[in-house]
């Protein structure tokens, strides 16, 4: 699984995934794709693709922050985040184009 694999499914599945970095900071990877480092303030030292590789635990959660009755956002081991990558996102956006 690489960041490649988790931005396909924040695209897809319209999510935010979460995971905390080496160095305390967290990655956030948007609905859009974007990984970005909130906490980030200058160029960093670090690799994401290298600190990925490290990660053990996600927070996944719906990026759809206007609905009142969205789900509570949950937790996914590397092995659970690795088959939901792995699965092509899965979901609806995946079934739509398969006409």
């Amino acid at each position: 699984m690489n960041l490649s694999d988790l931005r396909k499914v924040t695209i897809k599945q319209n999510l935010r995934i979460r995971f905390a970095l080496a160095n305390g900071m967290e990655c956030v990877v948007n609905e859009h794709g974007v990984a970005q480092v909130p906490a980030l303030r200058a160029v960093p030292d670090f690799n994401l693709e290298d600190e990925l590789t490290r990660v053990s635990t996600f927070v996944v959660e719906p990026a759809d922050v206007a609905a009142k009755s969205r789900p509570k956002p949950r937790n996914y081991t590397r092995e659970e985040m690795a088959a939901l990558a792995s699965s092509g996102g899965g979901g609806a956006a995946h079934d739509e184009h398969e006409e």
